[in-house]
């Protein structure tokens, strides 16, 4: 049983798992983050001790959470000498094989969701996508997500590398679209307020059908006349019209007639 755990991090993720950890009963033992201010922040909030050293980080828990920047994940393992623990790493980009050198266990435990240290976020809610380099921490690694989440996925890296595009697409970057729709409110002095029973309407729609089925708007409709209108709208912005036109284009040719 994994009781005992070591947070590898102090973001908004690190923030959002370690509440939900000692909210279930488990204990964080330690928190490592490159700041000792940072680690001190989060340890203090989670009972837990702290340090900035990964050479002094302790050998006591049964889990080790990498919960830090995608790119930073392997330089982290290669500094880690945790011979047989379990170390994971919570990334939805990176392979489950750079956590190699750090132990002979490994796996990933990638939450599927955006994390704030503003808002802790209902994980009971959130899927976990599971992986493990053997079948026992991967049992291991199940059996405590099932803890966390009523939703619990056994995925392999190259599925989870793919799950992650799509999560950025349906997240990031549809979340930058309301940033510009926001831009566009904004210079017109009109409330966004006004557009979020459409975004809400949007997402319950393509909670009940495929997105496919309900996409609408003047490129669907080949309506070159409104496009046009539009473009002309944004004369001073080059690249908003360079956006609007790229993915104005892949709808059309998506579901040309």
């Amino acid at each position: 049983m994994l009781k005992k755990i070591t947070l590898i991090g102090s973001g908004n993720v690190a923030h959002n798992l370690g509440h939900a950890f000692v909210d279930k009963g488990f204990e964080i033992v330690e928190v490592y983050s490159r700041t000792t201010k940072n680690a001190k922040q989060l340890a203090e909030k989670l009972t837990a001790n702290y340090t900035s050293d990964l050479s002094k980080l302790n050998a006591k828990s049964d889990l080790y959470v990498i919960a830090s920047r995608d790119d930073a994940i392997e330089k982290i393992a290669e500094q880690l000498n945790l011979i047989n623990k379990l170390i994971v790493h919570t990334s939805g980009s990176v392979g489950i094989e750079v956590l190699q050198k750090a132990s002979i266990n490994y796996g990933s435990f990638y939450p599927l969701q955006t994390f704030t240290k503003s808002h802790l976020a209902d994980v009971s809610q959130i899927p976990f996508c599971i992986e493990g380099n053997t079948e026992e921490n991967k049992h291991n690694l199940i059996e405590l997500a099932n803890k966390l989440s009523n939703n619990v996925i056994e995925m392999d890296s190259v599925q989870r590398q793919k799950l992650h595009l799509a999560a950025v697409f349906t997240s990031n970057f549809a979340n930058y679209m309301q940033v510009i729709a926001q831009d566009v409110c904004e210079e017109q002095e009109v409330d966004f307020d006004l557009l979020k029973p459409l975004i809400k309407e949007v997402y319950e729609k393509n909670s009940r059908s495929k997105a496919e089925n309900n996409q609408t708007g003047p490129a669907k409709r080949e309506d070159e006349f409104t496009m046009q209108k539009h473009l002309d709208l944004m004369k001073n912005d080059k690249e908003k019209q360079e956006l609007y036109s790229l993915i104005s284009s892949m709808i059309i040719k998506r579901f040309k007639k």
